[in-house]
């Protein structure tokens, strides 16, 4: 157990993370020790690092496992981490000094212990000071050793304790240095040829490795990662005379490991890096602009499958948040960003990065237009805000240009663009939209005009032809065709009293265009004056219905013939499937021909006749055959101007909205000149409609061509079935045969706008959008000069341009500019296109000088660089006896080199590859001469360089700060100095030294100085000072601190 003294302070102290540290302990051999560290994370913005130090230097989260282990616990509710070491059967050599560190972004803090390792047969203060007083008596005894001949000498698990033994201070430096020694190598008795330390092969090829052993008939092992490897279709074993030659096929990044070759004990080992090929992006994302509320696709396509990008918004990594805004998808090569519900928030340029490349696109989000439901004489205002104060644009009613007049007003002011139509019309209603000039892109809206509700019967009131005389017993069904937009609420009424259903004879029901009143089983007190009310918020309307309810009257039985007359007939339908005959007139029909109304389409019906005189009724006839009653279509709808030039329009319009039980046959569609009748109003006459073209269409849109320029047309649009054609749809005004003129623009898409660079033979096809009516006569030219159309095709739409180039050669780089041209009005853009080729071969490649192991080269960069910039040269060699090529410098941007680490003896010939962005030259440049590396005689002069000063005298940074802490809470001072040799920093109180005071604790890293005052008291208060002293000077700085009482 710890003394009271050394209990684990729990509080946390002014500067530093911990709140609790690791005690110092003590343990017997074989024996386990924990040490706890605790830190409240709840101030801390990242989870804090801890580090476990033996010493100064040696890091023991490597050596964590059977007899070292290293724990982490987190409790959430009071948001403090636990660290914990145990050291599990300690050992003689465990003892030593501890420290600990935990750091956390800015914030760091440390702190030393210590673990002492008792023998089991002795107490332990005995142990400890025997131990202390032995080692100090025997460093006194032993004669000086050169420290450097026992670190040779020893192995790398006893440095530790040497440094410790001699008193080394700067271990790490010393180790660093002995590396640099020459040590003589043992010749291995195995191999003649191991492996080199390190390969690298690219993903996908092969790699090959050989040794060369002593024995050709000794047996080999092949380890990758300490297991090994077993003869397969990727590793292949081979043995030719002394050379082992390992071979993997078809490199992938499993591969990437360490390969040893297994001798009888011995062995080399080397480390295979695979490289992997950078991810390119080959297509780009493109520009989108898409209304409020759209969904977004941006999609790329990358050069493998599988790999991993990275999608940022104006630089801002973009991830799956909790809202589901952006959602990633990845279909092999093609990686696509949605967004479900583009916002205004949304706008802004989009990247897409992989590990070779990214793609920028940007993404537009407009705001459509409201639609409008007005009622006649308000005021419709369609109100449309685009980008710049700059920007113009032309109002359009179904395709046809809307020009002000006293009833519709045309505003622009600012950024704000406004359509005022007041004292509106049914006339008035269409879809309108806004084109801003000079881009390909528009706003529509609709403007619906509230239609006052209808009744529609062909005779109402208290008049003789308006009663309707049921038999009592018989169904009364009053249906009554209405309409009204929106669809209007239906109320019948008979006198004051409001219908409802309500004992189950009545029964009121509305469906689109009718509203049926029904009683089951008429009797005398249902008849009455009945009323049908409808309302929308356009009106209302309102008609009256009598209703009488009649007995069926005795036939006579004795009758003369002077009383016999034949006054006409009755007639009754009913459905096929029906038992119920329905009589359709009450009174005697007196023709022999009648028309039957207010039948169902597609419903098959039988009809009979009643013959009647003053007797009575006939027998019925038979039953006509069944049939199918078909009615035209109605109108079609939306019809509208889509496009117009001087001799063609472009109509379209919507299929009707009902089509009856009959197949649609087709549409015709008719046109003629605007004329005027008596009344001064536009009407053409019905002969002199002209159809547009022979037969019906079925389609929704037309191109009626071969109109007289300048004239007003008006078209109109019939739907035809078996029954005939429907009633017509007509534009609201007339068209003037006239093309709209749309100023030229040309679209260059987002890969254009910077030099497209393409290597030779690869097809070039440039696809560059425009707009622009009529149709811009388009002219290309390549640095001013016209294009030779045997090598460069073009090919022009109504809507882009295409340059194409099936073999790219050199010479068709440059500058190509496109010009759009409509009248005297104009547009040009530009594209630079660089044509790259493998570079020519290095020139004049010398051997400058020779010395010890070294040769110096130097050459002159190829004459043709390949139309692009030489991004660095291959330098390879070869001893002049295998003439196998290895090489030196894979990529170097210098024209000379040292070509060192050859062998004596061996004479050199070297050569030179260029490289630029397409690959390798395809001959490389030799050296004229050989270079041979002499076995003797050789002396190396190494240049003399005047040594620079370093030294600079202590100067402190940060100064010390005056404090005022609480009794009993650790306090601590900081400030930070600079100066070269390091100073020697000593704490003073009251210019009083404390440097060996347990009370104090001395910190220092990387310049910043800390003195850790435990539980200070009154007595702890005065004046603190730090010096700093060195060769070349000293330095001071001092602070007041002030203890105040625990309780006041």
């Amino acid at each position: 157990p710890f003394p009271e003294s050394q209990a684990p302070d729990t509080k946390t102290d002014l500067t530093g993370l911990f709140t609790e540290k690791p005690q110092s302990g003590e343990v017997a051999v074989g024996e386990n020790i924990n040490f706890v560290a605790k830190v409240n994370a709840a101030s801390l913005l990242k989870k804090p690092t801890i580090k476990w130090f033996k010493g100064k230097w040696m890091d023991l989260a490597s050596k964590s496992g059977k007899s070292l282990q290293l724990k982490e616990l987190y409790d959430r509710n009071s948001k403090v981490y636990t660290f914990e070491m145990q050291i599990i059967a300690a050992k003689p050599s465990f003892a030593g000094a501890y420290r600990c560190e935990v750091s956390s972004r800015d914030k760091f803090d440390s702190c030393n212990f210590d673990l002492t390792v008792h023998d089991i047969g002795l107490p332990c203060p005995l142990v400890s000071s025997f131990c202390a007083s032995a080692s100090k008596s025997q460093v006194k005894s032993e004669p000086d050793e050169d420290v450097w001949e026992i670190l040779q000498k020893a192995k790398a698990s006893e440095y530790e304790k040497i440094a410790f033994q001699y008193g080394i201070t700067d271990l790490r430096g010393m180790l660093k240095r002995l590396k640099k020694m020459k040590k003589e190598e043992k010749k291995s008795e195995a191999f003649l040829k191991k492996l080199d330390p390190a390969y690298q092969v690219e993903k996908g090829h092969k790699m090959k490795l050989c040794i060369e052993v002593a024995n050709e008939d000794v047996d080999v092992k092949w380890l990758k990662n300490g297991q090994e490897i077993q003869s397969t279709g990727r590793y292949i074993f081979e043995s030719v005379g002394n050379k082992r030659y390992l071979t993997i096929n078809h490199c992938s990044l499993s591969d990437d490991a360490t390969y040893t070759c297994v001798v009888g004990d011995e062995k080399c080992t080397t480390e295979l890096f695979v490289k992997e090929p950078p991810v390119t992006i080959t297509s780009n994302l493109e520009d989108q602009m898409v209304m409020k509320g759209e969904r977004v696709e941006l999609e790329c396509e990358v050069s493998e499958e599988g790999a991993t990008v990275k999608w940022e918004k104006d630089g801002v990594e973009l991830t799956r948040d909790e809202s589901f805004k952006y959602r990633f998808k990845k279909d092999g090569r093609k990686h696509v960003l949605i967004i479900n519900e583009a916002t205004k928030e949304d706008c802004g340029h989009y990247t897409v990065k992989t590990n070779g490349g990214e793609s920028m696109a940007e993404l537009m989000v407009y705001q459509n237009i409201a639609d409008l439901t007005v009622k006649a004489k308000d005021e419709a205002v369609f109100k449309c805000e685009v980008s710049d104060e700059t920007v113009k644009g032309i109002w359009y009613k179904n395709g046809v240009e809307v020009k002000a007049d006293a009833r519709t007003h045309i505003t622009h002011i600012g950024r704000i663009h406004k359509l005022t139509i007041d004292d509106v019309k049914p006339e008035d209603q269409g879809d309108y939209t806004f084109v801003p000039e000079g881009y390909a892109f528009n706003l529509s809206a609709k403007l619906n005009f509230l239609d006052p509700p209808k009744i529609h019967l062909d005779c109402m009131g208290h008049t003789a032809d308006s009663t309707i005389v049921v038999v009592a017993g018989n169904k009364l069904r009053l249906d009554v065709p209405i309409t009204g937009d929106p669809a209007p609420t239906v109320i019948w009424t008979k006198g004051e009293k409001v219908m409802t259903e309500g004992d189950g004879r009545l029964h009121v029901e509305s469906t689109k265009g009718h509203c049926i009143f029904t009683i089951e089983g008429a009797d005398k007190q249902d008849e009455g004056l009945y009323s049908v009310i409808v309302r929308n918020p356009a009106g209302e309307d309102k008609a009256d219905i009598n209703v009488k309810v009649c007995h069926q009257l005795p036939v006579m039985s004795i009758v003369t013939m002077f009383d016999f007359f034949f006054p006409g007939y009755v007639l009754e339908r009913k459905k096929k499937k029906s038992y119920r005959w329905m009589r359709l007139n009450f009174d005697p029909y007196t023709d022999t021909t009648y028309e039957a109304k207010r039948m169902i389409e597609g419903v098959e019906y039988e009809m009979r006749v009643y013959a009647v005189n003053a007797i009575g009724m006939s027998r019925h006839s038979a039953a006509s055959q069944p049939f199918i009653p078909v009615a035209p279509t109605s109108e079609p709808v939306g019809l509208c101007v889509d496009d117009i030039s001087d001799t063609t329009v472009s109509l379209k319009w919507r299929t009707p909205e009902h089509l009856g039980s009959s197949e649609l046959d087709g549409y015709g569609v008719e046109y003629c000149k605007e004329g005027c009748d008596l009344s001064g109003r536009l009407l053409p006459t019905a002969d002199e409609w002209v159809p547009a073209f022979e037969g019906l269409t079925e389609r929704t849109s037309v191109i009626i061509r071969d109109l007289p320029t300048g004239e007003k047309m008006q078209f109109r649009v019939r739907a035809y079935n078996m029954a005939g054609p429907s009633a017509p749809t007509s534009l609201a005004q007339a068209v003037t045969i006239r093309e709209i003129m749309q100023k030229p623009k040309i679209w260059i898409p987002r890969n254009l706008r910077q030099t497209l660079i393409k290597k030779v033979e690869e097809t070039i096809n440039l696809v560059i959008p425009f707009q622009g009516k009529p149709r811009p006569v388009i002219t290309w030219s390549k640095d001013g000069e016209p294009l030779n159309p045997k090598q460069v095709s073009i090919r022009n739409s109504d809507t882009d341009t295409i340059l194409f180039i099936r073999k790219s050669e050199r010479k068709d780089s440059g500058k190509y500019e496109v010009k759009l041209q409509i009248e005297n009005v104009e547009d040009t853009a530009s594209i630079s296109i660089q044509i790259v080729d493998l570079p020519g071969s290095p020139e004049k490649l010398k051997i400058m000088d020779v010395w010890g192991f070294n040769v110096a080269l130097e050459w002159k960069p190829p004459k043709d660089n390949g139309n692009c910039e030489i991004t660095g040269y291959m330098v390879q060699k070869a001893d002049k006896k295998t003439m196998e090529w290895y090489t030196v410098y894979e990529l170097y941007r210098r024209t000379n080199c040292v070509v060192a680490d050859l062998i004596m003896g061996n004479e050199y010939i070297f050569r030179i590859y260029a490289v630029n962005m397409v690959g390798l030259s395809l001959e490389p440049c030799f050296s004229a001469d050989s270079a041979y590396i002499q076995k003797t005689g050789f002396e190396y002069k190494p240049p003399t360089y005047k040594e620079h000063d370093f030294s600079e005298a202590p100067k402190f940074t940060h100064p010390l700060v005056s404090r005022s802490v609480i009794a009993g809470y650790n306090a601590t001072l900081s400030c930070s100095v600079r100066g070269i040799p390091k100073p020697k920093v000593t704490w003073y109180k009251n210019k009083m030294d404390i440097s060996n005071e347990a009370k104090y604790r001395m910190f220092s890293k990387q310049g910043v100085l800390t003195l850790e005052i435990r539980k200070p008291c009154s007595f702890d208060g005065g004046v603190y000072m730090c010096k700093a002293v060195n060769a070349s000077g000293e330095d001071a700085v001092e602070c007041k601190l002030e203890i105040r009482r625990k309780y006041p």
